[in-house]
């Protein structure tokens, strides 16, 4: 019901970006209505009190207790290892970055074609592994090269499917029980290569996301032999797969869903291309997701979303949010609060604002490293989709929250999990596969497994509630948008619960939580008043998707 479209019946008509025939439906703009005015004026009070009430709570916290984030006797930022070990390396990763584009760059001036560019990406590539894992990166090509194997020997048989899940999901299993395994061992003798382990020893921690590419070649190799080029059709109508990859079709008439959707040709899936595009180092690290067919294809015919104008301003907007996240960490200690389980006697408030504060937070050290290996990505003229299209306080719906959130991850489960189960006709059954699969990639903790489980579990009252009522049978009632915005606020409440549980407070803290606000008089009530708050939220949410949809912004499908 909340994921629903929000229209009036006194519509107006804009032409939609995917379909130029097909009319998108908008309500007359709110923004300048007595109701809005009320809601400006809860955003002017609540917003700022939350943020005091964040930054207040360790005023009356004794320093001993937060003692494993201090810092020269202040709390700073090393609480969170995750983004401080991005934060300190990242003028390591800024230095490499132009290393690599500069080389990059040489290369071509020097070759021509795409066959070139990729001969030299796949030896760099394999260099910088090398001196990031040292003697590890041993193993890791061991791997790639099985999968690889296992792609092209089973080519179009069934078991090519099989078998490559199988071992990669076996190897991600193994990489956790052996923690990255030793040569000592195999073999005593094999010792001495332990002692070379690179900047970054921990490589199967980062093998997740190569894990991810691996699939997508074998895959994407295997559906080519199904289904040949030239039965594709490419852009708005115009040409066929057959010319696709020859400079006969423009970058302006090629769609993005054409470069992931039209196979390469087959002499594309070489051992060559394969270690270039797997182990290519702006997406590496940490992402964004690209699949092999669109990595291919923007070697033949660039992307023409890749401007200096864009790259400049997308560099200059990661600036302002790496400023944004010192802010808040430097001010706001709900990570180490939530490190340290210093949350004893605390209200229902505070305990709220911890979690809410803790997943804002994750939100910005998620967005800011996809965003720089992104800007690495588009500086070197490969284009990826933005990993965090909307913000984290801008969701009202569970299902659309998961397309916004890690969007590329969600595209790749769509294309090689989702789809393949049986896609939205057996959605029911295969959404438990999907966010189990999610929970154990993330790491193989019962915590994660158990966040999967509840996003799935709290799927299921916006699908059921969706279907019920529908916008096609009330859409045109004055009460619905009021009916939407209840449902979304329960949506809200059950996702917040779900990432709590899987990446702040854990189970114990999300118990101790749900205890203050249900087991006391002022926790009740502080639950009526979040409501209240959330749905005022909810209502401008409802306008923003409504104000997109009148300028032609694809995201209110979001």
């Amino acid at each position: 019901m909340a994921g629903s479209s929000l229209q009036s019946s006194k519509d107006e008509t804009l032409s939609s970006p995917h379909h130029p025939s097909k009319p998108i439906i908008t309500s007359p703009s709110r923004w300048n209505t007595l109701e809005f005015y009320f809601y400006y004026v809860c955003f002017i009070v609540i917003v700022p009190y939350m943020f005091y009430v964040a930054h207040s709570k360790p005023a009356r916290i004794i320093k001993s207790t937060l003692q494993g984030c201090q810092t020269d006797g202040f709390l700073d930022e090393k609480c969170d290892a995750q983004y401080a070990q991005f934060r300190d390396n990242l003028p390591k990763l800024i230095f490499l970055s132009l290393v690599f584009i500069g080389f990059n760059r040489s290369i071509a001036s020097f070759t021509s074609g795409a066959d070139g560019r990729l001969r030299a990406l796949s030896l760099t590539s394999v260099v910088i592994i090398a001196a990031l894992h040292g003697t590890s990166a041993l193993k890791i090509l061991i791997i790639v090269s099985i999968s690889y194997s296992i792609g092209r020997l089973m080519g179009g048989s069934k078991l090519n499917p099989v078998l490559s899940w199988i071992f990669n999901l076996g190897v991600l299993f193994l990489n956790e029980a052996k923690d990255g395994y030793s040569f000592a061992a195999l073999h005593s003798s094999l010792g001495c290569l332990d002692d070379y382990e690179g900047v970054l020893p921990r490589w199967h921690i980062l093998f997740n996301f190569v894990m991810l590419r691996l699939v997508s070649f074998n895959m994407d190799y295997y559906w080519q032999i199904k289904k040949t080029r030239a039965e594709y059709k490419v852009g708005r109508g115009g040409g066929i797969g057959a010319v696709y990859f020859t400079g006969k079709v423009s970058n302006s008439t090629l769609l993005d869903k054409d470069r992931i959707d039209i196979p390469c040709k087959p002499s594309d899936y070489n051992y060559t291309y394969f270690l270039a595009y797997v182990l290519y180092t702006p997406l590496y690290l940490c992402g964004p997701i690209l699949t092999y067919n669109d990595f291919i294809s923007q070697m033949y015919v660039p992307s023409p979303h890749v401007t200096r104008r864009f790259v400049i301003t997308y560099a200059l907007r990661l600036v302002g949010v790496i400023l944004l996240m010192e802010w808040t960490l430097h001010y706001i200690y709900v990570v180490a609060i939530s490190k340290e389980k210093a949350w004893d006697g605390d209200t229902p408030l505070e305990l709220s604002m911890i979690g809410y504060f803790n997943l804002v937070i994750i939100w910005m050290k998620l967005l800011i490293p996809w965003r720089f290996f992104r800007l690495w990505a588009l500086a070197d003229g490969i284009w990826t989709e933005e990993n965090m299209v909307r913000c984290m306080s801008n969701n009202f719906s569970a299902q659309r929250f998961w397309k916004s959130w890690h969007r590329t991850f969600n595209r790749w489960l769509i294309r090689y999990v989702y789809v393949p189960l049986g896609g939205a006709k057996y959605f029911m059954f295969n959404m438990w596969i999907v966010f189990t699969f999610v929970a154990l990639w993330h790491d193989i903790e019962l915590k994660l497994l158990a966040w999967g489980w509840l996003i799935c579990l709290f799927l299921l009252p916006e699908i059921i509630a969706s279907q019920l009522f529908s916008f096609k049978k009330y859409g045109n009632k004055p009460y619905y948008r009021f009916v939407c915005g209840v449902g979304a606020v329960g949506n809200i409440l059950m996702m917040m619960i779900a990432n709590l549980v899987g990446f702040c407070v854990g189970l114990d803290g999300m118990k101790d939580m749900l205890t203050q606000i249900f087991g006391t008089v002022n926790g009740l009530m502080f639950l009526v008043s979040v409501s209240c708050t959330l749905f005022v939220g909810v209502q401008v949410m409802f306008e923003l998707r409504e104000s997109e949809k009148r300028r032609g912004d694809r995201r209110y499908l979001m």
